[in-house]
Order: C-alpha cells, then structure tokens, then sequence
C-alpha cells in the first residue's frame, strides 16, 4: 500500500528536511529520526517493546564498530598535525613543479586523497586549499580541486570507516564486496583526475596532462583494489593516495612548468621522511597484524559476540535469530589505529616535533572534533537498525523495485549520493541506504556487491557536496558566506560523475545479464 511506503519513507524525508531545509546538523536531526522511525514502527508496523529494545542493543554494537575506526583514524591525524607532519608534507609538494595543472594533480588530487585515507572529516579540503591559494589559485579553484580530487578515496579513507559501515550495516563480509567497490570506485578516480585538471586551468591542462591523469589514475586505483581485495581496506584509500604521491613525484620533471628557482625547488629528505614515518608505521602495524598468523590469533583472542533471539512484527515480518556485529576489539581496525598513533606520536616525539602540552592538545582537539558527528552515526545507525528490523526497509525495497525495475542501477549511486548529502556522511549514508540497496537488489535478482558499490561509491562523491563539507572548505580558503557559489560549481562535477557511475553499473549487469 502506498500509505505504508510514504510511512516507512518518513523517517529519512524528515532527516532530509531538517538538514536540507533548516540547515540542521546530523547531530540534531540523526535523533529526530531515529525517534519517528521508533514511533512509526511502533505504532504501524506492529514492532512491540522487547524488539525495540533489543534492537537498540544491536544498534549499538553496530555504532561501536563504526566509531572505534572514526575516532582513532581522527586521533592518528591529530597526532600527525600536532608534530607538524601534516605541515611538512604540504610545503614540500609545491616545490616540485610550477606547472599549474601538475601541482593541481599533485596536490588537489594524490595529496587530498592521501589526506582522505588518513583523515577525513574535510581535512583533505581543509589543509590544500590554503597551499593551493598560496600557488596562485583563485579561492573558489582553491576549494574546487580538492573537493573533487579526494571523492574516489571517500569510502576507503578515514581508515575505511565508510566502508565498515557498510559491511556492518548489510552483514556481508568484506571479501564479498570489496572488488566492486574498489574497482567502481578506481573507475571514478580516473573522473576525478580529469575534472581537477580541468577545474585548475581549462581544456588545455585536460589535453596536456591526460598521461599524468591515466599514470596516476592507474597507479591509485590499482594500489586500493590492490589493499582492499586482500583484507587490508583500512589503509585501501591512504595506500592508494600515498602511491600517487610517489608516482607524481616521478613524473613531475617531465612537467616542471618554468626553472624553479633558489630553495623553493629543493625537499629536505630527512623532514619529510620523519613526517610520512607515523603512516608508514601505520602500514607496518597492519601488515604484521593482517599476514602474521600468530599475532593475528593472539590479537582475537578478545572478541564482543552478542546472541540475538528470532525478532518479529505483529504484521508478520521476521529478523532471524543471530549475532550482532562480532568485534575482535584487540584486532579491530580502530585497535590498529590505536597502535598506531601511539607509534606515531613517540617517534614525532623523539625527533622532537612537539612543543609543551602536546598530549592534551590532541585528546581535547580530537575529542572536541569527533561528538557531534558521533552522535549522528549513532542516531542514524539506531533508526537504520529499527527500520530494517520493523519490515520498513523492505517495503521500500519492494516500491523501488517496482517503480524503477530495470532502471535501479542507474538510480543506485544517486541514492548513496542523496544519503550523504544529507548527512555529510558517506558513512552515514551507507548505513542508512546500505540495507535498503541490499533488499532491492535481492528482489530484482541484481548482484549484491554491484548494487552496494554502486551505492558507496555515489555516497562517497556525494558526500563532497554535503553542506558540512563545504562549510569547512569555505572557512580556510576565505570564501565563508559564499557556500552557495562553491555548491554552484561542484554540482556539474559532481553530477557528471554519479552519472558515469551509474552508466557503468548499468552496462556491467547488462553484459552479465547478456
């Protein structure tokens, strides 16, 4: 019946509304959800008290899994600002061409997408956009480039945290979907190379670069498919970015623009060493967790393993009974974070980059960052759990398939785009939309992982549009006030790219299908 599709829709509508219309943050308007989702199932779709409350406890470990990774990713970059690192890194790049275009490529695009894998939370745009202005760029292009170049590494950045959401959010293992999403989100990367080319200084940067853009596009993708495809998605997206890092650095004499000149055109090895040393123990942590049995086993020895009973609705829908989410907390990618930034910040330590206070520092900057977007992971993960245990989702599911049919794939990015624009969230989005694309896609017979990279992939460029996001791009690049002019110009960007992305989804289950 109609009424219970508008019904089951209402609890996303409102988000929507709040966030878009009133400007809410998802702090606010994640529990506003949450809350008609509770009442909405409750009083229409038949869920009793003790699903409601069991359904809490699940959604509760679910928001545990997801937010170990965002804190401890976010902590692991404020350890690294803190000693400067950031900083180093940034002041190094420039120095290695004048060529508008490849400083663009290697800034707006390998070094946003290294920011992205080891940060986040608009850190990319945030910290290029002042490097970009202080090279020449208009401030509008400023906060373009790195909008557009750090999109592709959205779901395998922040140490993953999208791309967790999404595995907890549809209880598929990470071996399942991680080839599509890499892959589809690789395919995006080589976009964006073109569109920060373009966006940096015209159709002539896009002609005169186009071999850069395909070395590097190749080089990122491969590296993150490469990572994500063997268990290590956590560092999918920083392995990517770091790898384009190296790869442009190689090419840049081949387009050095005019003599750079005096010290501007050398690099202190040693600093910047020092400075990639906290990430590069962060690669060495992963991999002796990942490939070493022993240390593997030693480390899931302490596991959270929560049973649930069978879960039912008066109207008949059925949760069968299982686990919630299982988390191995001492092997747990937020853990591994964690040993990380604790590596970090000793050798940043030792070579002497911090000043008096540092600690308190990090924890209250780190802290004071991450509330506000943890409560909304939290209240949107709650009312994405109660809608899928209260039958909600898969009344959805059921309208979409019949409305869209053989068109869904075509529609499936623009639905994680729409999660995350709303959220500012692409982890947000796949925990609310993730559930819903997967019902869809098992009533239409479409393949599961498709359908879900699909969706993370157009969360993952929809997200840069989220206002929140923008926001922050906005404030450092001295364009606060003019939010609207920089959606303005995104939108075509990013509006050509989540339609590419859904042509490929579309001829891929077409040639599967035959």
């Amino acid at each position: 019946m109609l009424i219970d599709w508008i019904l089951a829709f209402t609890p996303i509508l409102l988000i929507l509304i709040l966030m878009v219309r009133f400007r809410w943050g998802a702090a606010k308007a994640g529990p506003a959800g949450w809350m008609a989702a509770v009442v909405i199932a409750a009083l229409h779709f038949g869920a009793g008290v003790d699903l409601l409350a069991l359904v809490q406890v699940k959604a509760l470990l679910l928001t545990l899994d997801v937010l170990l990774i965002v804190w401890a990713a976010f902590l692991l970059y404020r350890v690294a600002d803190e000693a400067g690192a950031i900083r180093i890194i940034g002041q190094a790049l420039p120095r290695l061409t004048a060529d508008r275009g490849m400083q663009a490529l290697l800034i707006g695009w390998a070094f946003a997408s290294f920011l992205q894998g080891v940060g986040g939370f608009g850190v990319p745009v945030a910290v290029t956009a002042p490097l970009l202005i202080g090279l020449g760029f208009s401030p509008l292009v400023a906060v373009l480039i790195p909008s557009i170049g750090h999109a592709w590494a959205v779901t395998f950045g922040s140490l993953a945290s999208s791309f967790q959401a999404l595995m907890a959010a549809t209880g598929l293992p990470g071996e399942m979907l991680a080839p599509a999403s890499a892959a589809l989100l690789g395919l995006a990367g080589f976009g964006c190379g073109f569109m920060v080319a373009h966006a940096a200084d015209g159709w002539s940067a896009v002609r005169r670069l186009a071999l850069p853009v395909l070395m590097l596009g190749v080089v990122m993708g491969s590296v993150q498919y490469g990572l994500a495809t063997r268990g290590l998605w956590n560092i999918g997206g920083f392995g990517g970015g770091m790898a384009g890092l190296a790869m442009g650095i190689l090419i840049t004499p081949w387009y050095r623009g005019e003599r750079l000149k005096g010290e501007g055109g050398k690099l202190n090895g040693r600093s910047v060493f020092i400075a990639l040393s906290g990430y590069l123990a962060l690669i060495a942590i992963t991999l002796l967790i990942q490939l070493v049995p022993s240390v593997r086993a030693f480390l899931g020895q302490i596991v959270i393993k929560v049973p649930f009973p069978e879960m039912s609705t008066t109207l008949g829908y059925v949760t069968p009974a299982g686990y919630g989410r299982v988390i191995p907390l001492l092997r747990h990618a937020g853990a591994v974070l964690g040993y990380a930034s604790l590596t970090a910040y000793l050798i940043y330590s030792r070579a002497g980059l911090y000043r008096p206070g540092v600690a308190r520092r990090i924890l209250s900057g780190t802290i004071r960052r991450v509330m506000s977007s943890s409560l909304g992971i939290a209240s949107v993960v709650a009312m994405a759990v109660v809608m899928s245990h209260g039958g909600m989702t898969d009344i959805l599911a059921r309208g979409l398939a019949q409305a869209v049919g053989a068109l869904y794939p075509l529609a499936s990015p623009w639905i994680g785009a729409l999660g995350a624009f709303m959220t500012g969230s692409n982890t947000n989005s796949n925990v609310i939309f993730a559930m819903l694309q997967q019902r869809t896609a098992e009533l239409l017979g479409y393949s599961l992982p498709l359908i879900l990279a699909a969706q993370t992939t157009g969360g993952a460029i929809g997200s840069v549009i989220a206002p929140t996001k923008i926001v922050v791009g906005a404030s450092t690049a001295g364009m606060a006030g003019e939010e609207g002019t920089i959606l303005r110009s995104l939108l075509p960007y990013i509006g050509i790219l989540i339609v590419g992305v859904g042509l490929i989804v579309w001829g891929v289950m077409k040639v599967v299908s035959g």
